[in-house]
């Protein structure tokens, strides 16, 4: 019987009797990250990465079940041997490993090779069965190293000071916000919208080193902000409070940014292609890492992707599922956030 197989509500494993990033409600949830696409509210009990749990509290609530485990530690749930591994993704991002009578299938959730500098590195893990992303999964995706994209930020931010000009940067709460801060703090002050502040203050209090940034408030002053960088979730991309900064110039953080097709970003002034997944060179570096008889292939190019596995002599499948939305799922949760603090 296959370790793992993939229901109306998502990844199960029925040797274990526990789903992996379910998008229904179940008894037990195996959670890779905390973005919402991959982790919904409604659960009776949560197995995550221990940096994973105060994202999962920042978004769903403080009144979850929630057990939690740190990097390669290994547990038994009816005979299934669980651990978990770095993704790469965002912080406490997780592979979860599955071992039964010695077959060993990975999930890899959402995963990025290149190390961020804030995200543990991604590690792979050798198995028979592996099921990969592939949000990227075409050729024409090819990232040039993050130092290259951070310095033409650096010089695109002193350009707009010049000017008068706020530098809006426009990138997930989770995630790329962490990376923003970490690798342009000391080149000027870091303002951040209240989604991103609450998700920092919950991974400093977990042991993160954060750099400091600013919480932006109503009582701040536009000059104040002009002079620093301004960090928005997507949700705000397009919204008044932009328009209504000094001479804003925005500039947004995807990696759909390297084709400059995203039509919802055409009115932003730059865009940077930084990604927190994998481009088409690492998703094939990382599965020929894991030396996987059978790979199945989820959200994103599925069809190209697992075709070309196939090609290539790996043994692929493509599989439908409810990932792959980060976007929309990340302007709910702003939205989620900003109703209950607004309640408190």
């Amino acid at each position: 019987m296959a370790l793992i197989n993939f229901s109306s509500k998502g990844i199960y494993c029925k040797q274990g009797n526990f789903y992996i990033d379910p998008w229904q409600p179940v008894d037990l949830a195996v959670t890779t990250h905390g973005h919402a696409d991959h982790v919904k509210w409604g659960n009776k009990a949560y197995l995550c990465h221990e940096l994973t749990k105060p994202v999962l509290n920042q978004r769903l609530g403080t009144d979850l079940k929630i057990e939690t485990l740190p990097y390669h530690k290994e547990i038994s749930i009816n005979g299934v041997k669980i651990s978990l591994f770095p993704a790469g993704h965002v912080i406490g991002s997780s592979q979860i490993r599955l071992e039964y009578k010695g077959e060993i299938c990975v999930i890899s959730g959402d995963y990025k090779v290149e190390y961020d500098g804030i995200s543990t590195a991604f590690e792979p893990v050798k198995c028979h069965t592996f099921v990969s992303e592939s949000t990227f999964g075409l050729p024409i995706y090819k990232w040039q190293p993050q130092e290259i994209i951070f310095n033409q930020m650096r010089s695109w931010i002193s350009d707009n000071q010049d000017k008068g000009k706020t530098s809006v940067l426009v990138a997930y709460s989770l995630g790329k916000a962490q990376r923003l801060i970490k690798n342009l703090h000391g080149y000027s002050d870091i303002y951040v919208h209240q989604s991103i502040a609450n998700l920092n203050e919950a991974f400093i209090q977990a042991g993160v080193d954060l750099p400091p940034t600013t919480r932006i408030t109503p009582d701040l002053r536009k000059e104040t902000l002009q002079q620093g960088i301004v960090i928005v979730p997507p949700a705000l991309a397009e919204g008044r409070w932009i328009k209504n900064l000094q001479s804003a110039a925005t500039g947004v953080c995807s990696g759909w940014m390297q084709v400059r097709a995203g039509r919802r970003w055409r009115a932003a002034d730059a865009g940077f292609a930084l990604s927190d997944h994998a481009d088409w060179p690492d998703l094939l570096s990382a599965i020929k890492a894991t030396e996987a008889e059978k790979v199945f292939v989820t959200h994103g190019f599925t069809s190209t992707f697992s075709k070309y596995l196939n090609e290539i002599g790996i043994e692929s499948e493509e599989v439908k599922t409810q990932y792959g939305q980060e976007e929309e799922a990340e302007k709910e949760t702003t939205e989620l956030m900003k109703e209950r603090e607004e309640q408190l």
